[in-house]
């Protein structure tokens, strides 16, 4: 190979950036462009961790030191890449290899009657909002009701019951932008329903999650379980499940902060079937379920809940990437270790990690692994693989412009970040508040202050 290999990562989110320290790491004569269609760094760290998970956030630590080579590495935000960017194939001409980390975007729906009403959230795009994704400032739920409806049974549907319920105060120490924090303060939201399908024996919480909402100042947790507590269950043999087990046993018998002026329930065995409203959501219809040797049936006994917003948070899926194969089923495009495929044939420099390759599942240190063995793969082809039509690194900067694309270099990143800083300054008793506006962080990228 007479070119030192160049690889684009698109994505900056744990995939793409594990994968970019793996390839970095490995291969010394490797450089990499780590390629975003935001102006930030970080993906679902920043945009898909609730403001008030400090600890979580805390990786973002970890994830910087990617960028510390700044002679092999580049950030270029603000990029898109696709049918309203830069072509995957224009992209492809630039370097050895591509790696899509670019995650799964979209929301499942319920296949209910009532669901496309104004009022009804998929959880991607109402945790967005609340964690200041650009694509979501204009969301605007209405929280003038005093019910909200949570539909789900992982640590998503947890995240949105515990930020709809707590004092909003709470969430003026993190970095939530201001339209969010002043949003919430005025909330008239009081009870918060999840409603989870299966029984409390089978939920996969996260114990600390679960744990969590049961610390909240001013929040009663109740357990609306159809006696199934009272009743026994078969311990599960998963240790977290036995955790949320005993939790939810205790919380029967003395609710964590009974008393509190909200209300977090927890509703196990409960199907919706109808988004009640005519104009916006009013509520939603639920079926009881009963289970049948573990199979969960539908009983004749239905219920309402009236609610002013409906979130679902039942999971996510992939897009197809222009260009690439794609599995409908899965919401995934078709790989093996990394390396993308059509029928038994590998795609020449194309490769994928995250979930848009494995599916939306694990936690962010999954990804540390999944892009170990992504990067490990692309680094066995480098020598069968064609070197980039250009042989200049830069090139790729003048080819963008031709596309009407002003990259965020990590110098304009920094800016930004030194900007958010100053406004957590400002408020007092938090890091940052974020930037949540596209125009405004664009701004802040170019200002002439010098980063930090």
């Amino acid at each position: 190979m007479s070119q030192a290999p160049r690889i684009a990562v698109i994505g900056a989110g744990p995939s793409g950036l594990y994968t970019a320290e793996a390839l970095l790491k490995e291969n010394p004569d490797v450089t990499v462009d780590v390629i975003d269609r935001l102006p930030a760094p970080y993906g679902l760290v920043r945009y898909g961790v609730a403001p008030d998970h400090l600890k979580m956030k805390s990786v973002i630590r970890a994830l910087v030191t990617t960028f510390d080579d700044a002679a092999r590495v580049r950030f270029l935000g603000n990029v898109r890449v696709g049918e309203d960017g830069i072509p995957g194939d224009v992209l492809r001409e630039h370097y050895h290899a591509v790696v899509y980390a670019s995650g799964s975007s979209v929301d499942r729906r319920l296949g209910v009657p009532g669901e496309d009403l104004p009022g009804n959230f998929g959880s991607g795009a109402f945790v967005s909002w609340y964690c200041g994704h650009p694509d979501s400032t204009r969301l605007a739920p209405d929280l003038s009701h005093p019910g909200a409806v949570v539909v789900g049974a992982g640590n998503v549907a947890l995240d949105v019951a515990r930020v709809l319920a707590r004092p909003a105060q709470d969430l003026a120490g993190t970095d939530a932008h201001d339209e969010v924090v002043d949003a919430l303060a005025a909330s008239a939201v009081t009870d918060v329903h999840v409603v989870i399908r299966r029984g409390p024996q089978h939920v996969k919480f996260t114990p600390a999650e679960l744990r969590q909402i049961g610390k909240l100042d001013d929040v009663e947790v109740l357990v609306h379980d159809d006696g199934v507590l009272a009743a026994g269950v078969a311990e599960p043999a998963e240790r977290r499940m036995r955790q949320n087990l005993q939790m939810l046993t205790e919380w029967i018998e003395n609710p964590p902060g009974a008393g509190g002026s909200r209300r977090i329930h927890l509703h196990f065995l409960r199907s919706p079937v109808r988004v009640l409203g005519e104009r916006s959501v009013t509520g939603i219809e639920l079926v009881h379920n009963t289970l049948d040797a573990e199979k969960v049936r539908a009983t004749d006994r239905h219920e309402e809940l009236d609610a002013g917003i409906v979130v679902r948070a039942i999971g996510y899926a992939g897009e197809p990437i222009p260009g690439l194969p794609f599995d409908e089923g899965t919401g995934t495009v078709p790989h093996e270790s990394g390396r993308v495929m059509v029928g038994d044939e590998p795609v020449a420099g194309s490769y994928v990690a995250g979930w848009i390759k494995r599916g939306p599942t694990g936690v962010i240190g999954t990804n540390k692994g999944d892009g170990a063995e992504t990067a490990a793969s692309v680094l066995a082809d480098l020598p069968g693989l064609a070197a980039p039509v250009h042989p200049d690194r830069d090139s790729i900067l003048e080819r963008l412009r031709e596309f009407d694309v002003e990259p965020v270099d990590w110098e304009s990143w920094l800016r930004v970040d030194a900007e958010e800083i100053r406004l957590g300054e400002q408020r007092g008793g938090t890091e940052r508040v974020k930037i949540a506006e596209r125009d405004a962080m664009l701004k802040a990228a170019v200002s002439t202050g010098r980063p930090r």
